[in-house]
């Protein structure tokens, strides 16, 4: 936690024992605002950038108490998002993937004490990999875009929305689907701030009901909602200064660097 105790072991005898004095712990401060600005980034529009949240503030604590302290937090950013993004989103992709979407986060609740995290991790991190070795295989290759079919939206919003249940990592599985439709950046980057918006919401009862949410978990709220604000207009600047060209060698370069990471924590444990 942020405040720890330090204090006298005793007191004089005609003395009253002193309080104990709060005892900033500035890593855990630093690595949690950081965290922050990584998920207010991701809702600007830089979605893979959010993956990085959970791995940097379990630096200071553990990955499942990480992933509790940020839902608020995404869900905050989320807010901004959805306004910063109200005009630009896939409405044909958000109907086939909200629904799967929420429906991974109910096969994660239902699985949370069964399925191991890390082998969903090493999974997600594989199937990623492979993604971005056939992506780059195809590079000079003319593909025409693919569309949002529906048996693809069904299978890759459920992977997101119970891979984002287990860890917040829905980006990989989100990006397999989106990036073969070769949409606009604005509208690409619009669709997964709404998506994750209504996953996130989703989160909020299984979370509670496994008791993630509790109020120790809860008293880095109110400092880190400004490092959250501030990423995600942030990131909404970024996406509209990068060329689109630019904007999805981005976004595949950090997808695969992202898979390499999932494989080395899978295979660490």
């Amino acid at each position: 936690m942020l405040l720890r105790s330090r204090g006298r072991s005793s007191a004089p005898a005609d003395r009253a024992p002193e309080r104990a004095v709060p005892e900033v712990d500035w890593f855990m401060g630093v690595a949690a605002i950081v965290a922050a600005l990584a998920v207010g980034m991701s809702k600007g529009g830089l979605p893979i950038v959010g993956m990085l949240s959970v791995p940097i503030l379990a630096l200071a604590m553990s990955p499942v108490r990480a992933a509790a302290v940020l839902l608020p937090i995404y869900i905050i950013s989320d807010v901004v998002g959805l306004w910063l993004y109200r005009r630009d989103f896939s409405r044909r992709n958000l109907m086939i993937l909200i629904p799967a979407g929420i429906a991974g986060v109910g096969v994660g609740w239902a699985t949370a004490t069964v399925i191991s995290d890390r082998a969903v991790t090493l999974l997600i991190g594989f199937v990623a990999l492979a993604f971005c070795i056939d992506l780059w295989r195809k590079r000079k290759r003319t593909i025409p875009p693919k569309p949002a079919d529906v048996p693809r939206g069904l299978f890759w919003g459920t992977l997101t929305g119970f891979t984002s249940f287990v860890s917040h990592a829905g980006a990989p599985p989100y990006q397999m689907f989106m990036l073969p439709q070769k949409l606009p950046k604005l509208v690409f980057a619009g669709t997964s701030t709404i998506l994750f918006a209504v996953i996130n919401l989703a989160k909020l009862v299984p979370y509670w009901a496994l008791g993630q949410m509790s109020p120790q978990n809860l008293q880095f709220f109110w400092l880190l909602v400004p490092a959250a604000i501030l990423g995600t207009y942030a990131g909404r600047s970024l996406v509209n200064r990068i060329p689109q060209d630019l904007f999805y060698r981005f976004v595949q370069g950090a997808l695969f660097l992202i898979s390499l990471k999932l494989i080395f924590d899978g295979i660490r444990g």
